[in-house]
């Protein structure tokens, strides 16, 4: 039986988010991070979607506010403890998705041991593009990713460089709660994240498949 709620538009009510950090070693390594053993992820609420046409929006307590591109996997069917071998058959599709951070924010977190929610998971720190069937994309680990900002070029990936592959994400994050039909996990950005100012366009693909823009806005307390 199809599902009533459509795959195509997960972000309309898709439950969580998983965002997998430091999973490209190079990013790991531009942040001051060493590589972790195992997975290391968060979560945003599913009010952080953003889709083209809405401006992403910096938020009012923060002067620095980062993009990090990543590629995004949509969850078809319910996941509970699934092993590698199986997990590819949870899978519907894929997104590309920024993991916007209020990088600054994020560094005062840290220092007082304090969770990531204020840097990661307010309003519109999770755009993402149009869903892509897994039927298009026959292996998610051969792709390129790529985001310019006001036409510069500046991350550059190959998802054969995760450190963890999706199938393992699945599995593991499966093993710790169940994955949900719609549910989205964001595999990690390459190295090359940087900070966007108010007014700056942000585009950001896949290549070969699709593209997406969005334009960036200050936030005023209150709004």
């Amino acid at each position: 039986m199809a599902s009533p709620r459509p795959l195509c538009r997960f972000w309309e009510w898709g439950r969580n988010i998983v965002c997998v950090g430091r999973n490209y070693a190079e990013h790991a390594r531009e942040m001051g991070s060493s590589l972790p053993p195992q997975p290391l992820f968060f979560l945003k609420p599913s009010s952080a979607y953003v889709r083209p046409g809405a401006p992403i929006l910096r938020p009012y307590y923060s002067q620095n506010l980062h993009h990090e591109v990543e590629l995004g996997v949509v969850m078809g069917r319910r996941a509970q403890a699934v092993s590698q071998e199986a997990a590819m058959e949870h899978v519907a599709g894929y997104a590309l998705c920024l993991d916007m951070t209020a990088r600054d924010t994020q560094e005062e977190c840290k220092k007082k041991g304090l969770p990531w929610t204020l840097a990661k998971g307010f309003g519109s720190s999770c755009p993402v593009s149009d869903f892509v069937p897994k039927e298009k994309i026959p292996d998610p680990h051969k792709l390129k990713i790529w985001l310019k900002v006001n036409g510069e070029l500046r991350q550059e990936g190959e998802t054969s460089m995760m450190i963890f592959s999706i199938p393992y994400l699945i599995s593991y994050i499966s093993e710790i709660f169940t994955l949900e039909e719609g549910d989205l996990i964001l595999t990690g950005s390459p190295q090359g994240v940087g900070s966007v100012e108010a007014g700056d366009e942000i585009e950001a693909g896949i290549s070969g498949v699709l593209s997406m823009r969005f334009t960036v806005a200050q936030q005023t307390r209150g709004s």
